[in-house]
């Protein structure tokens, strides 16, 4: 099987260029025309000698996924369904904002004004089975690659330079998609160095987000490995709730993730975290709640995302009244908090967040146990 270069950090480019006798600067000129230019084509890249060329192309490969399906919601959300093999598909959202389309230069505006946020997926299903989630539903078959979670950068960016005539189209990552991203800690270091690096997408650390259900001891290794923004998927005010919500809750109770917070917050590229909270009618969403994770949170520098629900089929939950959802988020701005309400995009192609399925060979027989009467 050929080697897929998408999955190479430059460290380990730069190591294969030397076992094949090339300096160390050959990694980098490719990687731009990977990465930057979206070639894949070994012949176009015209700086590189052509004997290398014609040498890497024999044992190498630059391929992203197979696009199953390309979806546009009216508001301008588009999900890819990406084929990830042996009957599994994984998603990908872009999610607009602003407006480029007026003369001003494509870089200025993405600096300005434009924003353009990828959501990426790091595994096939996920283990963590969060109640609410539509993906954790699905059970769990495997990690990604580090060149299938680049992949999807690959694919978007090419794709929508394409179609927007924008030259950096996607300005923000989150690795917010299919899985939890610090299950597949290797691997999504990698491919984050890889969206960091300046000679590939060169994304920010404050515009590259990780969003974890909150495993502490990756979250401490992440903190050493490749600081980015955090965002912690809390969801609940106190630990009896957030087991029966996010069941790795029972594993790292509320107390050690918000210590694990304090600490990545040293090394992180903002001084505060941000935590998600999915608004659930009559489960976690009355002014009681409210005052409750006020206490609970008051200890980090952080911000509060409320999410709606977003529904799936056969979800059990319910998506919080407005009104309900104003009354909690006063609660938090008059205790001094920063609470945003997360507008919901992409809901029409079932691309918002909690809605991301895809398509999982559920190695965790979670399904079936599900249908037993056995959550077990």
């Amino acid at each position: 099987m050929s080697l897929n270069l998408l999955g190479l950090d430059r460290k380990r480019f730069e190591a294969l260029c030397a076992e094949m006798g090339e300096k160390p600067f050959r990694a980098r000129q490719i990687m731009r025309w990977m990465h930057q230019a979206g070639v894949s084509d070994f012949g176009a890249m015209t700086d590189v000698s052509r004997l290398f060329r014609e040498r890497i192309a024999a044992s190498a490969t630059i391929a992203a996924p197979e696009v199953l399906r390309d979806t546009t919601a009216p508001d301008g959300t588009r999900k890819w369904l990406f084929d990830v093999g042996t009957g599994n598909a994984i998603e990908s959202v872009y999610i607009p904002e602003g407006d480029v389309d007026d003369g001003t230069p494509a870089e200025e505006a993405a600096g300005r004004r434009y924003r353009g946020t990828l959501c990426v997926s790091s595994q096939a299903g996920c283990a963590l089975e969060c109640s609410f989630c539509s993906t954790g539903r699905q059970g769990f078959n495997r990690n990604l690659t580090a060149a299938e979670i680049v992949g999807q950068l690959w694919h978007a960016s090419r794709s929508l330079a394409a179609t927007l005539g924008i030259e950096r189209p996607i300005t923000n990552v989150v690795m917010m998609g299919m899985g939890e991203p610090l299950a597949n800690f290797d691997n999504v270091v990698v491919a984050m160095q890889l969206m960091l690096d300046d000679h590939a997408y060169g994304i920010s650390r404050r515009r590259l987000t990780l969003s974890t259900s909150g495993l502490v001891p990756a979250i401490d290794r992440l903190r050493e490995a490749c600081p980015v923004a955090l965002a912690v998927s809390l969801h609940a005010p106190n630990d009896a709730l957030r087991d029966q919500l996010v069941p790795i809750n029972r594993k790292y109770p509320i107390r050690e993730l918000l210590d694990a917070c304090l600490r990545y917050i040293e090394k992180a590229p903002r001084d505060f975290v941000t935590f998600e909270y999915v608004m659930l009618a009559g489960v976690n969403d009355s002014v009681a709640n409210a005052r409750e994770l006020v206490r609970t949170v008051k200890p980090v520098p952080c911000k509060i995302n409320l999410i709606p629900f977003n529904p799936f089929p056969d979800s059990g939950y319910r998506r919080s009244g407005s009104e309900a959802v104003s009354a909690f988020r006063d609660v938090l701005i008059q205790a001094g908090l920063t609470a945003t309400v997360r507008k919901t995009r992409g809901d029409s192609i079932d691309a918002a967040c909690g809605q991301l399925a895809g398509r999982v060979q559920d190695k965790t027989r979670r399904v079936m146990r599900r249908m037993e009467g056995n959550p077990a």
